[in-house]
């Protein structure tokens, strides 16, 4: 067996551990689990949206991210509206201590700050990665082999 191949695989896991303690660093800040943030930061960047669309974009399911949402809800960070021409449809919106909360977590999160400093890679650099990230999810992607 080529030892690359577990270095290669655990690279990819050691970078994934990585970004995670960087957001769950972020999140524990502001007192919000790491997919609570993630769906403040999904409403913000999607107005309206719906309940389906953030748990597609979180990937995950309608009933886990309805759960997020609910305590969300409850400490007054999103509200729901129902629209009056669809009264089945909910969308979300920040509100005020949301938006305060999104404002905090981009002025002092310690991912973005991280972030800055990989898009400061030298722009060959990035976009080999990404050149090969593509390669390798194409590999890797087995829906596309079926």
């Amino acid at each position: 067996m080529n030892p690359l191949n577990n270095e290669i695989l655990e690279s990819f896991a050691e970078i994934n551990r990585a970004i995670f303690k960087l957001v769950k660093a972020d999140a524990d800040q502001v007192g919000l689990t790491v997919v609570q943030l993630k769906a403040l930061h999904l409403i913000h960047l999607s107005p309206n949206i719906g309940l389906g669309d953030l748990a597609e974009k979180l990937k995950s399911t309608n009933s886990t991210v309805s759960g997020v949402i609910d305590r969300l809800v409850q400490h007054n960070l999103v509200e729901r509206i129902v629209p009056p021409e669809n009264r089945r449809a909910v969308s979300l919106h920040l509100t005020d201590k949301g938006r305060e909360i999104l404002k905090y977590f981009e002025t002092r999160s310690l991912f973005m700050k991280k972030k800055d400093e990989l898009l400061n890679m030298p722009e060959k650099d990035i976009e080999q990665l990404l050149h090969l990230h593509k390669k390798i999810l194409s590999i890797l992607n087995w829906e596309e082999t079926k």
